[in-house]
């Protein structure tokens, strides 16, 4: 299920949720809803809500680490890709045709890792061999003619090595890094906290509006937190740009 799908659900169940409280309220008798009765109700929510705020901040702090660490080997393929560029041209004339395959295939990479971009853009899926195999094999068979030639190589060898491991790596992680039962807790506390929250007072136009603003945006954290969690898809995906800038053309 897509982010803004979750969010939206979720926005309608607590809404649902804090309607029903209104109802609620409307029919149970006061004594019900004060003095002993009013001040446990009002410890347990504040309970309810402070785990609800743990669970927010170490969803967050996840996402956030996990997307930062994907965007950092993102960037990491791009200074390989442009250094391994740099070693083929110092190793002369015969590096020409690896160059040009690595120009080749950047797109196949790319897409590779943005999968759903690439569908998107009608290009058929690309396998996990598909790219960096025939450069690495081209490097390979480079036959060095002097000790620099021999040291360009095996520094390249590296190189494209580390770009083929990092790709896997991209490429191995999962569509959606944030488990869906934190999600439905999450989802079943704030439907408590503001079900209660309804409760507590009677019906008004400044409790209404309050109320919706703070559906609003607990609904619209939980869609930024699983925004996050999609590294390579939605709307806060890593951007693929230093890729696609790494090969100037020759």
């Amino acid at each position: 299920m897509s982010p803004i799908a979750t969010a939206v659900i979720a926005f309608a169940l607590i809404v649902t949720c804090t309607i029903a409280g209104t109802v609620v309220r409307a029919k149970m008798p006061e004594h019900h809803l004060t003095g002993d009765s009013k001040e446990v109700i009002r410890l347990a929510t504040a309970l309810v809500a402070t785990l609800t705020g743990l669970v927010l901040a170490l969803m967050f702090a996840s996402t956030r680490t996990t997307f930062e660490h994907t965007s950092a080997a993102v960037s990491r393929l791009a200074v390989s890709l442009t250094e391994l560029d740099e070693v083929l041209e110092d190793y002369g004339p015969p590096g020409l045709p690896i160059r040009r395959t690595l120009r080749t295939d950047l797109q196949p990479l790319i897409d590779s890792i943005w999968q759903d971009d690439a569908v998107a853009a009608g290009r058929p899926p690309v396998s996990r061999r598909s790219h960096a195999t025939s450069a690495l094999a081209m490097i390979r068979e480079l036959q060095p003619a002097n000790p620099v030639q021999a040291s360009l190589q095996a520094r390249a060898v590296q190189i494209a090595t580390d770009i083929s491991q990092t790709r896997l790596v991209l490429m191995s992680q999962p569509p959606d890094s944030v488990s869906m039962p934190f999600v439905t807790v999450l989802v079943l506390w704030l439907m408590f906290i503001f079900t209660t929250f309804a409760m507590s007072s009677k019906p008004n136009i400044t409790l209404t509006v309050v109320l919706c603003v703070c559906i609003l945006s607990a609904s619209g954290a939980l869609y930024l937190i699983l925004e996050l969690g999609l590294p390579f898809g939605g709307v806060m995906q890593v951007s693929n740009a230093g890729l696609r800038e790494a090969l100037a053309p020759i």
